[in-house]
């Protein structure tokens, strides 16, 4: 009896707190670029059960849009959802086809906005071709349109190592020797060949659902970014939780070793 009265109580209070974070935001430090790493949908489906959605995937999905509607209100340029990692080809045959059947809808349902820029970014020789395909032709930029890099069969080790090799190849190709190239390498110059090249790398990560590690996202772009871990599983990131994460974001001092 109680707890449907302390739901409701909450429901009609969020409202006011999330305008009292709002209220002390300072936008002019938002970061340009946000980082999400879309965890605990196999949790939440576990205190959660559904027979249509017993893996939490499509809950986890369904979030995406809504979120991405909060980044354009806080004018972030930049979003970097990871959406399946190179270790998540572990799971078995048959949760891995319905995610990535799940990721694919997606995609499609992003894409049929037309809000924003949609960038594959990871290994996508390793997905099945129909996927890949659909990867490999999306809709044309939109001027202005945030940027939304969905990281696919995405690994930050595998990505620094399809770079180097992306910089070693360019060298190549120019008849460069090999001491040559060595000599010419650079943290900028393996920067141009990474799967983001082009965009500002991510001020702030966000993890959802109270894991505390980054598991190998954006490893080379994340050297000075801010971390926000967050108690929440994704599908039941609110928007007072994003607005949590910005407000702790504009209250650390960047240095950034100075």
């Amino acid at each position: 009896m109680l707890r449907p009265i302390r739901n409701a109580i909450k429901s009609a209070l969020y409202p006011l707190y999330e305008w009292r974070i709002v209220k002390d935001l300072d936008f002019s430090k938002t970061p340009r670029h946000v980082g999400v790493i879309l965890d605990g949908n196999r949790r939440f489906a576990k205190e959660n059960p559904s027979p249509v959605d017993p893996k939490g995937h499509r809950r986890g999905a369904s979030k995406i849009v809504e979120f991405l509607g909060w980044c354009d209100e806080a004018q972030v340029e930049v979003v970097t959802l990871w959406l399946l990692s190179t270790e998540n080809f572990k799971r078995t045959p048959e949760e891995l086809d319905g995610l990535l059947k799940i990721i694919g809808d997606t995609v499609d349902e992003l894409c049929a906005t037309g809000k924003w820029n949609i960038k594959a970014v990871g290994a996508l020789d390793l997905l099945p071709p129909w996927l890949s395909e659909k990867l490999a032709n999306l809709p044309p930029v939109i001027d202005g349109g945030v940027e939304v890099n969905v990281a696919i069969g995405y690994g930050g080790r595998r990505e620094i190592v399809d770079a180097v090799k992306g910089y070693l190849q360019g060298k190549s190709a120019t008849g460069a020797t090999l001491e040559s190239a060595a000599n010419e390498l650079s943290a900028d110059e393996i920067s141009k060949f990474l799967y983001t090249a082009g965009q500002p790398d991510p001020e702030l990560l966000i993890r959802t659902s109270g894991e505390q590690r980054l598991g190998g996202f954006l490893l080379w772009q994340s050297a000075l970014s801010e971390f926000y871990f967050c108690e929440a599983y994704w599908p039941d990131f609110r928007r007072v939780d994003f607005l949590r994460a910005l407000r702790a974001y504009s209250q650390r001092h960047r240095r950034l070793g100075a």
